[in-house]
């Protein structure tokens, strides 16, 4: 092998090597034209507060869930659809802001709430009960806005 075939060897690898690295980077994030959002709204004692979702109904999209967003509006969401309805766990690995883990039933009724989920935390964060769905939202703002255990949440979903 000559000594330019074994530097354009070296160079192959080390450019392997490098998008190797970058795959392992922090995923493409999608840009706003690719977000398809959906009207959720929850219906609490004190009125109702509506959210525009995206919807994790694959397995890739509710690993991922909101992991690696900086910040999020606190009129919007992911709304996490399941086929079938046991106890769910949710932690909050890799994801940077606090959030409201709101666990729902079959019927669209919320069975519990991890309130104000730390970022990074990977304990897991139970439904302590059979949930269909979840609903994400900025931490702290169930309580804000009266969102508790037994009250609704609307979506065509909770209709299937």
């Amino acid at each position: 092998m000559s000594v330019l075939d074994r530097r354009a060897a070296v160079a192959g690898m080390i450019l392997a090597v490098s998008v190797a690295g970058c795959a392992l980077a922090e995923p493409k994030k999608k840009d706003a034209a690719d977000v398809h959002l959906e009207p959720v709204t929850v219906v609490s004692s004190n009125g109702e507060h509506r959210f525009m979702v995206e919807i994790a109904d694959t397995e890739p999209e509710r690993e991922r869930g909101l992991m690696f967003r900086p910040s999020m509006a606190d009129d919007r969401g992911m709304l996490f659809e399941f086929q079938d309805v046991n106890e769910r766990s949710f932690w909050m690995h890799n994801t940077y802001i606090a959030l409201d883990i709101i666990y729902i039933g079959r019927d669209g009724k919320i069975v519990s709430i991890a309130r104000d989920a730390k970022p990074f935390d990977d304990t897991p964060l139970p439904s302590y009960g059979p949930a269909r769905a979840v609903l994400e939202i900025n931490g702290g703002l169930a309580a804000k806005l009266g969102i508790a255990p037994g009250d609704t949440v609307r979506h065509p979903f909770f209709k299937r």
